[in-house]
């Protein structure tokens, strides 16, 4: 059995309830409609911000990491969480969303760049939305090339390119299904 915890922006506790009210107030605040959360959500700059807006206002990771488990989606991403307490849409799996990004971004993609982005969200199922901050790129092109980076650029292009393929993928991440 576990208790949680959530302090307001002026350090009182709150319920769940009370932090799920406060943000469901706050967040029209952010972001007009699910489309604009979408939009925010699915390039890795605006992503950043958001989060960052969110936890000024006393929205940080940790209590949304809370809120994932209260409304159990512990294997769904952030974006969930937000999309649930704003619209009321039903969660999916990271492991769902992974699934249906593979598929569109494949066209468009070699197949070493499909195998590059295959590895990202395998480690984005695992870990989380974190694994595609901009911050993870270099980190995950040594795990993936065993610290080649030279080997990386052989096989995906030119850093440029590789950038835009790392972020171009992720939009798909958040299309609606």
């Amino acid at each position: 059995m576990t208790a949680t915890s959530f302090w307001g922006a002026d350090g009182r506790p709150l319920s769940a309830a009370q932090f799920l009210e406060m943000l469901f107030g706050a967040l029209p605040e952010f972001f007009k409609d699910e489309d604009e959360l979408r939009a925010l959500w699915s390039d890795p700059a605006t992503r950043r911000r958001l989060l960052d807006q969110l936890a000024e206002r006393g929205f940080g990771r940790e209590p949304l990491a809370e809120m994932q488990k209260i409304i159990e989606a512990e294997h769904s991403d952030l974006f969930d969480v937000l999309a649930y307490v704003a619209f009321a849409t039903q969660p999916r799996t990271r492991a769902q969303r992974a699934d249906a990004a593979k598929a569109a971004a494949a066209p468009g993609l070699s197949d070493k760049q499909q195998a590059f982005v295959d590895f990202v969200l395998a480690q984005y199922v695992q870990q989380g939305v974190d694994e595609l901050d901009q911050d993870k790129l270099s980190p995950l092109l040594r795990l993936k090339y065993n610290d080649a980076i030279a080997d990386a650029v052989a096989e995906l292009g030119q850093p440029a390119k590789i950038r835009a393929v790392f972020v171009g993928f992720q939009k798909h991440l958040y299309e609606r299904p």
